[in-house]
């Protein structure tokens, strides 16, 4: 036998920016990532529906800007609308609808397909951008805390399909990044708080210091207050990024996930509540029971499990849901699938993130299940406990 073999690198420039008003037309920011000069790019904007309706200026904003620059840059069109929320992701059809436009106005691999809206909405857009030509240049425009300071700053893509979350999609970097912290103004208050736990997340993971800093800051974060608000977003995406730049595994050859830790129930319960939890809300538990479960095989002190879970009620967040509870044919809690998933979508033996330290992760290839459950009663002991501290509170 013979064989050929050679390494192949290649090598991305990951870029996410910082602005306000993006689409004003005194902000030189989007056109400095578009012109190429002497090409004149052509822009197709797919928008979030429920962006569109929040901000019902938006769209013409958007068309104002690229008419104002037509000799440097072709708008293919007025901004594709689609559905935004974990009810895009549920079907290939909107990825479909995108590669549409692209097939007919003749967008090729070197013009641009921007994105703005929420991480399920970037998600269908990125999974488009990259498999129409095997890859058009894609700009996130994240509008919630959560895509600006977690998924939008990634390299990943996806919808669901056959009940597993992202089982279907890419990883390609984006071509830019442009956070406006002008567009979270009108996202629901609920949507604000859920982006604050992967904030956590990756605090508890990768930086002591970023911890110390939401807990001393969490009653203006529960106060939803711009300033700490913004101040997190930027460091969050900045771990993140770094996380992705520095790991050596930026499109998950390995069986490590660190930056999903609390991930495995999280996906499990979005999927059991029919997306009511929201993907934010949801790490949040995840991330209370592996915590939990962490203290309990010894691996964290308890000390530390304290504060962290006082973190997560400070922030706003509820530590337990009923669908932790839904049991299968064999009285075991559904939830516990969760974890066969996650190491299948690994493609490897189960390697879970749990914690040894405030900013310290650690990984485990196995689980005790019968501590596990006692991390889940635990929940709910817990649960129950501060309802009825509130109640007493109010009275």
């Amino acid at each position: 036998m013979s064989s050929i073999k050679r390494t192949i690198s290649v090598s991305f420039e990951h870029r996410v920016y910082f602005t306000r008003a993006v689409f004003g037309l005194s902000n030189s920011l989007l056109r400095s990532v578009l012109i190429e000069p002497p090409r004149v790019p052509k822009v197709l904007v797919v928008l979030d529906e429920s962006l569109a309706l929040a901000q019902p200026l938006l769209a013409k904003s958007i068309g104002d800007y690229f008419n104002a620059f037509a000799d440097r840059l072709d708008l293919v069109g007025p901004p594709l609308i689609i559905e935004g929320g974990e009810r895009a992701k549920t079907s290939y059809f909107h990825v479909s609808e995108i590669h549409s436009q692209v097939e007919r106005h003749h967008v090729d691999r070197h013009s641009y397909i921007v994105g703005v809206g929420g991480g399920a909405l970037l998600d269908v857009v990125g999974l488009a951008a990259a498999t129409a030509h095997r890859g058009v240049r894609h700009v996130r425009i994240p509008t919630t805390v959560l895509s600006q300071n977690d998924s939008g700053a990634g390299v990943k893509n996806g919808i669901n399909a056959f009940g597993k979350k992202n089982f279907i999609g890419t990883f390609a970097p984006p071509y830019a990044v442009i956070n406006d912290f002008d567009l979270l103004a009108s996202l629901p208050d609920r949507d604000k708080r859920a982006g604050y736990a992967e904030a956590v997340k990756v605090a508890l993971i990768r930086d002591r210091e970023f911890f110390d800093c939401l807990e001393r800051d969490a009653a203006a974060l529960a106060r939803l207050e711009d300033e700490p608000m913004r101040r997190l977003i930027e460091r969050c995406a900045e771990l993140h990024v770094e996380h992705i730049a520095g790991s050596g595994d930026p499109f998950e050859f390995g069986s490590a996930r660190p930056l999903d830790f609390g991930h495995w129930a999280a996906h499990k319960l979005e999927q059991l509540s029919e997306f009511q939890i929201r993907h934010g809300e949801a790490v949040a538990i995840g991330m209370a029971l592996d915590v939990i479960y962490s203290r309990n095989i010894g691996l964290l002190d308890g000390a530390s499990a304290e504060r962290i879970l006082a973190l997560l009620l400070r922030l706003g967040f509820g530590l337990f849901a009923n669908e932790l509870l839904h049991l299968d044919a064999d009285q075991q809690p559904v939830v516990l699938k969760g974890l066969e998933e996650f190491r299948e979508h690994l493609g490897g033996q189960l390697t879970l993130t749990l914690l040894k330290g405030i900013g310290q992760g650690a990984e485990v290839h196995e689980i005790v299940l019968p501590k596990m459950l006692d991390a889940i009663h635990e929940l709910q002991q817990r649960d129950a406990q501060e309802e009825h501290r509130i109640l007493r509170a109010r009275r």
